[in-house]
């Protein structure tokens, strides 16, 4: 069995990994790293070309029993920087605080204010476009990198109406030329963006790509960790029919809420909670067919976020809902003459509640199973509350009728299977992210959220590695 030792072992390549490198290595440059990775490198133009982003598909890698719940994600190099829409907004203030506020989940042990400046360092790295009127609603220290992008006939109008509530959505989609990326096509092919213009693992960490202490293995699937007592001493992988074995002084687990969990199972460290809360938010699609008023004229595939329905007292009772503006026909353009885009698509995403009877177990060969009965009475009272108000959000429109489209399947964000927290108790990792139990292991990615906010969680991922990161190298 070959055996090599690193400074630093990283499991997965995606968000939480490639962060907290970038943010170690600007502290330690010298630091050997290893990432290990299930799967291959796909450049943009092979995606293309192949119109997928990866040559595995997720749901071989795990079973669930869940026969209406799809669990969506992209195994490769870059892991969801291949596959993401490129919506950015940060959480709210109060998802922090979600117990202190409301008495509902779990606050997080760390506050908005502590993650602001590493919000904003990721948006830098990502050279995010957003307006200044959204630091009216989440505080930011500094402007966002790049101007946002065009607003539709709709959003002036809502903007107008509802300044405290309905603002241009952040984006790692660029809204001009920088950096080596055009500006966004408003094609709607976000998840295969045909000019390369959101930011990717390939455009964005040329970097680490080309940085000598920095190794990116491939087609490397990490099965266990070999731990003594309260560290863990190699990670075990499988690669061409053999299995390996590399030593580290530091090991990063960033696989996905699915896999990490599994590894650890795997592995003997067997926290209680391990695997246990999996959610993520649940979105539904409407259609608002307008009365004289052509839209759609935006510059990108989402143009405006409204927070009418997001924050409030409510909370403590149902789930907050993001309101996404669409630039976009998702269900085809209006048939009457003249009224082709007198319409508005929205998609509304509701926050869900961890649930201890929705975890990742392992099944009898070791596969990662997901068991998930149901979304939380939380998130179905929040869903229920957002369709009965959302006439009233509205009014500002001339809105002619409004046409429920469905539920969403999946909104692509797995979260919650390793939670973070400052008391083993109720937690898997610490505030700093890492193990409780095991004190070189540290944790990335979305599996360490406490509660499940309804915002896109890669932005938020990127600013935890680089605290985490920050805190540890």
């Amino acid at each position: 069995m070959v055996q090599e030792h690193f400074d630093v072992v990283v499991v997965g390549s995606g968000f939480g990994s490639l962060f907290f490198v970038e943010g170690y290595l600007s502290r330690r440059p010298a630091a050997k790293i290893l990432m290990l990775e299930r799967g291959t490198f796909n450049s943009h133009a092979w995606q293309l070309e192949q119109n997928k982003n990866s040559t595995i598909v997720p749901s071989s890698t795990f079973r669930t029993d869940a026969a209406n719940k799809v669990w969506n994600f992209t195994i490769g190099v870059g892991g969801g920087t291949n596959c993401w829409y490129a919506q950015t907004p940060r959480f709210h203030p109060s998802d922090f605080r979600m117990r202190s506020k409301y008495g509902v989940a779990q606050d997080w042990p760390l506050d908005y204010d502590e993650l602001e400046p590493y919000y904003f360092a990721a948006e830098t790295k990502m050279s995010v476009a957003g307006s200044p009127e959204m630091g009216e609603i989440l505080p930011r220290s500094a402007p966002f990198p790049q101007p946002p992008h065009k607003q539709t006939a709709v959003d002036a109008i809502m903007r107008k109406a509802q300044p405290q509530f309905h603002v241009p959505i952040a984006t790692a989609r660029a809204s001009v030329a920088d950096a080596g990326r055009p500006p966004c096509c408003a094609s709607a092919r976000c998840n295969l963006c045909p000019v390369n213009a959101k930011f990717t693992f390939e455009n964005g960490f040329a970097n680490l790509r080309e940085h000598p202490n920095v190794e990116i293995r491939t087609d490397c699937e990490v099965t266990h960790f070999d731990r003594a007592g309260g560290t863990v001493r190699a990670a075990l992988y499988k690669k061409g029919g053999a299995e390996r074995r590399v030593t580290g002084d530091l090991f990063v687990l960033g696989a996905n809420a699915i896999h990490s969990p599994a590894i650890l199972l795997r592995s003997g460290i067997d926290h209680p909670l391990t695997g246990v809360g999996i959610h993520e938010q649940v979105g539904y699609q409407l259609e608002v067919l307008l009365e004289g008023l052509d839209s759609l004229d935006g510059g990108t595939i989402t143009t405006a976020l409204n927070y009418s329905l997001y924050d409030g007292p409510f909370r403590k009772d149902y789930a907050g809902a993001l309101i996404y503006f669409d630039n976009r026909w998702p269900h085809g353009l209006r048939k009457e003459y003249g009224r082709w885009r007198q319409l508005a698509p929205l998609v509304v995403v509701v926050e869900d509640l961890p649930q201890d009877s929705n975890r990742v177990v392992l099944d009898d060969d070791g596969m990662p199973k997901v068991l998930h009965a149901d979304v939380s009475d939380y998130a179905k009272r929040g869903l229920q509350e957002s369709l009965t108000n959302i006439e009233k959000v509205l009014e500002p429109l001339p809105v002619e009728r409004i046409d429920f489209k469905g539920m969403r399947d999946t909104e692509s964000h797995i979260q919650g299977s390793l939670r973070m927290g400052n008391d083993r108790a109720s937690s898997v990792i610490d505030a700093s992210q890492i193990h409780h139990d095991v004190r070189n292991l540290v944790v990335v990615g979305s599996s360490v959220f406490p509660s499940g906010p309804n915002s896109n969680p890669s932005l938020s991922v990127a600013a935890l590695s680089l605290r985490s990161a920050a805190l540890i190298a």
